[in-house]
């Protein structure tokens, strides 16, 4: 995946995912990091694998790579990290070689990624949006009791 060893390593990437550690580096909640992007990744894709939807490995992991790269803007500037972020992820995907309708798949995933219609969907928005969700393992976090993620948001059972 040439295309998505490019993202990891395009300069803006980097400067956004440092943005983000710098600002999360004391928080006690979930984080904003590669580790958190892989594994949206990973799950999207298992999922797309067993239930046969036939969405392309790269465009999942470009999606997943990119889909909290705007949360640093959330915390400076009030914008939505799913507004900023697919806002930040046109330079990096046009620069990584991807063609200007799998860059509209990927911003619309990430724009998208928050909404509760995206829950239901059957395409990449709505992968990202069931693995953003399952990545959290609530049931195992020291700060769940203090989070203001409502019960049923919250992954309380092995749910994979």
């Amino acid at each position: 995946m040439e295309r998505i060893d490019k993202i990891c390593g395009h300069a803006l990437w980097r400067s956004y995912v440092e943005k983000n550690r710098l600002l999360e580096q004391n928080r006690i909640f979930c984080g904003h990091d590669t580790n958190h992007f892989l594994d949206v990744a990973r799950l999207a894709y298992i999922e797309s694998l067993e239930r046969n939807l036939n969405i392309s490995k790269e465009l999942i992991y470009a999606a997943a790579l990119l889909h909290d790269i705007g949360r640093h803007l959330e915390y400076l500037e009030g914008i939505p990290h799913d507004k900023a972020s697919a806002m930040l992820a046109g330079d990096i995907l046009r620069d990584c070689g991807f063609d200007t309708q799998e860059q509209n798949e990927i911003i619309t995933a990430i724009a998208q990624h928050r909404t509760d219609e995206s829950a239901k969907k059957d395409d990449l928005a709505g992968l990202i949006y069931r693995a953003d969700k399952k990545s959290r393992p609530c049931m195992f976090c020291e700060a769940e009791k203090l989070c203001n993620w409502s019960r049923q948001k919250k992954n309380l059972n092995l749910d994979i």
